[in-house]
């Protein structure tokens, strides 16, 4: 499993955002996204994932119809066969990651087509409520293990190895059970729900951060700060998973602690973003929530930048 653990960032502030809100490692940011140093990205040989890939959900604990709503409208969002048609969209946020792609083959770039897959609800905490990264691992492999990424999504009462104390959310890959004598390797994403646990690391900018200034916090664009932060994370992890799965794509600096896509512009939502700023966003008029994405159903989403290895340079919608 990647190790998303923060050892080095200048400020304090800073630390608090980018530690736990994207959960990776080694990390600097500057004053702004217009500011920031260019970002060396490499590829390091390794397969990404192409196809057809059904993203498949693992309910661990409680959780409202109304809440796994959230979630599966912002998967169904990312594809670009149902376009949303207001915009800026998550389709639109998500076209940003087909660029790694062409970066490897420009005459015939591989595709990526995201789906939805099945969901599988465990209310009774069959594992506890106190979880190792082996049982987050033991949960994705619930899940399809061909062209597949396996979601595991816990309740804001389950304990998870490192939860708010290094991370908010983890990507990783296991080999899964033989397949017509064939073994695949599928990939895997936990993400938690920190409204009740660490809501000033891992939802910010929905809720005041642990340190630094104590600016008024962002309205939830779903009226849900833990299932609204839950989304910004899983965001950030699907954009490391696709385009890095296996340890060996793109990312930047050391293979257990790396840059991806989403986590090399930590904090960055809008422009004129900065340490405790999220930048620049479009803010609902009916109930003042900001957003800065358009999904299915109506959904509003907050999304986090993402690098554009064309630009070199964090890239927002707004």
């Amino acid at each position: 499993m990647a190790s998303l653990v923060s050892t080095h960032l200048i400020l304090q502030l800073v630390l608090v955002i980018s530690f736990f809100h994207f959960n990776l490692a080694a990390r600097r940011l500057a004053d702004s996204a217009e500011t920031q140093q260019p970002l060396l990205f490499q590829y390091h040989n390794g397969a990404l994932l192409s196809g057809k890939i059904s993203i498949n959900l693992i309910w661990y604990g409680k959780f409202k119809p109304t809440q796994r709503a959230i979630i599966s409208d912002f998967i169904a969002s990312l594809s670009t066969s149902t376009p949303t048609k207001a915009q800026p969209s998550v389709a639109t946020w998500w076209k940003t990651t087909e660029k790694y792609y062409h970066l490897i083959n420009s005459k015939k770039p591989s595709s990526l087509v995201l789906s939805m897959g099945t969901q599988i609800i465990d209310e009774t905490y069959s594992l506890g409520k106190s979880l190792s990264n082996q049982h987050i691992e033991q949960l994705a492999s619930k899940g399809a293990h061909k062209n597949a990424i396996n979601v595991v999504l816990t309740s804001d009462d389950v304990a998870v190895e490192g939860f708010c104390m290094s991370k908010c959310g983890t990507h990783g890959s296991s080999k899964g059970a033989s397949v017509q004598g064939k073994s695949y390797k599928f990939a895997y994403i936990w993400v938690g729900n920190s409204e009740t646990q660490c809501p000033g690391q891992c939802a910010w900018p929905f809720h005041q951060p642990i340190y630094g200034p104590q600016s008024q916090p962002l309205v939830a664009p779903n009226n849900d700060v833990g299932l609204d932060g839950m989304v910004i994370n899983l965001a950030s992890l699907l954009a490391g998973t696709t385009t890095n799965p296996f340890g060996n794509g793109y990312f930047q600096g050391p293979k257990d602690a790396p840059l991806e896509a989403a986590s090399a512009c930590p904090g960055v939502y809008g422009k004129g973003a900065y340490p405790g700023y999220a930048g620049d966003l479009l803010v609902d008029p009916t109930s003042g929530a900001s957003y800065n994405a358009n999904g299915a159903n109506g959904r509003k989403y907050l999304l986090p930048a993402l690098f554009d290895p064309s630009t070199k340079s964090c890239s927002t919608l707004v």
